[in-house]
């Protein structure tokens, strides 16, 4: 019994990442049909981190997006996208599991999905997409908040000089500031201990997105009137090249702010059972995906009402607001706050792959293996790894070095999103969900599911 007791302690020490097999007999309160610790993610939490994930600070860019396609066909696209993302995202909740969505085995990444479920060469197409992605976000989260703590600097700064001062302000202090921070969140060993962080988040989009829409209706309260038209931007004020342009740059950012497939199997692998994993996830993406449609539509409809063509991209840093300062101020520390935690919640999939791989590869290493117990006052012990808090430290400096360098890289992020958007939301889930399920080939339900 001390034995059983012993060996059980120890191994619960070591990071859930390295033990993927942890047979405890008896130990069914401390750990899950898999043997790792007991997951404890529930609706809500899942929800924090989806809504976390989803409603980044390109909520305040939906404004401009509507301004390109109008009353009409604006709205539609994101009712549209809403609808796909939600239908696919249950496809892929189902994919969780192999065989019985109960008992059956545990996919614990995406690319494990891919791997049970369509093998051979998709799963290194799904890995290289999936975590270039991860790592591009990473960097264009980086760079958003500097752009976000500039803008407190900067609307004081024009508010003390009656907007006389340019006030240029120099990027780099900034972004190494959401680095430092980044380093010390990184630590947080896994996904599951992130939830906290996911909640905060969740509540800063809340309050910097409640705060756009309400300067938004302030503004449409003073114009007296709506603005805006039922086909977006018109031929004068762009040409025909340029409104085509925008009108596919528009579809390629609602359809990007709505994609968090590349996380859904990592956040799904948090939450606790029963009910059934797959059952848990489809409820959490019902109400995160209806809060994000209420959200953005909101945002983006009052932001076009308020500004119609002249739509800024981002209704906060743009020109559209300089006063109240005050509350520009307050919803861009809100950016900055949410920030920090979808940059976790993006990262901690790419952390956990590499150690991952590094501790398979390299089985007999205290460096990778070894968790050292520090106590830490008024929270506890933690389980400091030397591997993960050097690879986590220099991830982040790297992420860090790149925003300074190319500070435009948010272009290239929209690409890679627009580029992983398709294969990641859209084919994969089909494609497992019809493995996973046996629907036979050109069936009625394989041919709508294939359309």
């Amino acid at each position: 019994m001390g034995d059983h007791t012993a060996t059980r302690n120890l191994q619960l020490h070591h990071n859930p990442v390295f033990d993927v097999s942890l047979n405890v007999e008896g130990g069914s309160n401390y750990v899950d049909d898999d043997g790792r610790p007991k997951r404890t993610g529930t609706v809500w939490t899942s929800s924090a981190h989806i809504i976390t994930a989803v409603i980044g600070s390109g909520v305040l860019s939906l404004a401009w997006a509507t301004a390109q396609l109008g009353w009409v066909a604006g709205p539609s696209v994101m009712m549209l996208f809403s609808f796909v993302t939600y239908y696919t995202s249950t496809l892929l909740s189902a994919c969780y599991r192999s065989g019985d969505s109960v008992t059956g085995k545990r996919n614990y990444t995406y690319m494990d999905a891919v791997r049970s479920n369509l093998g051979g060469a998709k799963v290194k197409i799904c890995g290289y997409v999936q975590y270039l992605n991860l790592f591009g976000v990473s960097i264009g989260y980086t760079i958003a908040s500097s752009i976000s703590m500039m803008a407190i600097k900067r609307s004081n700064c024009f508010h003390k000089s009656g907007g006389k001062n340019p006030c240029h302000i120099n990027s780099n202090p900034y972004m190494i500031a959401f680095g430092i921070t980044e380093i010390i969140f990184s630590q947080i060993p896994n996904f599951d201990q992130l939830w906290w962080l996911s909640i905060v988040a969740a509540v800063m989009s809340f309050t910097y997105s409640t705060i756009g829409l309400g300067l938004g209706i302030a503004q449409v309260a003073a114009n007296g009137n709506i603005m805006g038209s039922m086909t977006g931007i018109s031929i004068g004020t762009v040409t025909p090249m340029e409104k085509m342009w925008r009108s596919f740059q528009a579809l390629g950012d609602i359809a990007f702010a709505y994609s968090y497939s590349l996380i859904l199997i990592e956040i799904q692998d948090t939450i606790r059972s029963p009910p059934s994993e797959s059952k848990t996830m489809k409820r959490a993406t019902q109400i995160s995906v209806a809060v994000t449609t209420l959200f953005y539509m909101l945002c983006g409809c009052m932001g076009y009402a308020a500004f119609g063509d002249l739509s800024p991209g981002n209704l906060l840093t743009g020109f559209g607001f300089y006063n109240p300062f005050w509350l520009l101020d307050i919803a861009n520390a809100a950016i900055v706050i949410h920030l920090v935690g979808a940059y976790q919640v993006y990262a901690q999939p790419l952390f956990a792959f590499v150690e991952k791989t590094a501790a398979q590869k390299f089985p007999d290493s205290d460096f990778i293996r070894k968790d050292i117990i520090i106590q830490i006052p008024g929270i506890g012990p933690y389980n400091l790894n030397l591997f993960r808090m050097i690879w986590r430290t220099a991830f982040v400096i790297i992420t860090t070095v790149i925003s300074m360098i190319l500070p435009f890289f948010n272009d290239v992020v929209g690409l890679l999103g627009a580029f992983g958007f398709w294969p990641l939301t859209v084919y994969f889930p089909v494609e497992m969900y019809i493995v996973q399920k046996k629907i036979p080939k050109w069936s009625t339900r394989w041919l709508a599911s294939k359309s």
